[in-house]
């Protein structure tokens, strides 16, 4: 496994009762981690952004919105950089992956599951199956990965999901992940600035 920046483990980070929960299921179905097949690149649901996929083994399949609705948005901060965030959620033992990734320098975005599947992201098996999983390379005590181009890039596909799901725009619905019941995580943290974030997703 592993180990991020100051030593934290990204499966202690994003690990929860939602990943023991999928593992549990594909353990039942008797399947076997694998990495995930390849995709087109046409095949995101974001057109903006470009397909890596997560390894099956960090999600459950699904087929939202028709076994679940999606209610929520989530928004999360990596803890590590850019690519061993998804060198993690390609692991078959990480347990945990988001629906996306967005790049501090650029806002570049690659997705790794696709929307109609359950991410294992809020450490809340109800929350996962409700939401859309954000990741945002960065660490919480270091506002400097926040950029003006993470922030714009970010709220472009907050927005671009709150429309197509019907999700209403506004905190109860676009949260943080220190906002799960349950969770012990902190992120985004105190340096993200919901207020830009929010003025930009409903611009």
């Amino acid at each position: 496994m592993p180990t991020v920046h100051r030593g934290l483990s990204r499966r202690a980070l994003l690990a929860g009762a939602a990943g023991v929960a999928g593992a549990g299921i594909a353990a039942a179905a008797g399947g076997t981690a694998l990495a995930a097949p390849r995709r087109p690149a046409s095949d995101v649901d974001y057109p903006d952004a470009h397909w890596v996929p997560a390894s099956t083994g960090n999600y459950t399949t699904s087929s939202r919105p028709d076994e679940y609705p999606v209610e929520l948005v989530v928004i999360h901060v990596t803890q590590a950089t850019f690519d061993d965030t998804i060198a993690l959620f390609q692991d078959p033992n990480h347990a945990a992956c988001a629906h996306y990734v967005v790049r501090s320098a650029d806002g570049y975005i690659d997705q790794m599951v696709r929307e109609k599947d359950i991410a294992w992201h809020a450490g809340n098996w109800d929350y996962n199956t409700r939401s859309v999983g954000i990741e945002h390379e960065g660490w919480v005590d270091d506002p400097s990965w926040f950029t003006d181009e993470m922030y714009a890039a970010s709220a472009k596909l907050t927005r671009n999901i709150c429309d197509r799901y019907g999700i209403a725009l506004d905190r109860d619905h676009i949260i943080g992940h220190v906002e799960v019941p349950g969770t012990d995580h902190t992120d985004p943290g105190q340096y993200w600035d919901w207020d830009r974030y929010m003025s930009l997703v409903t611009a």
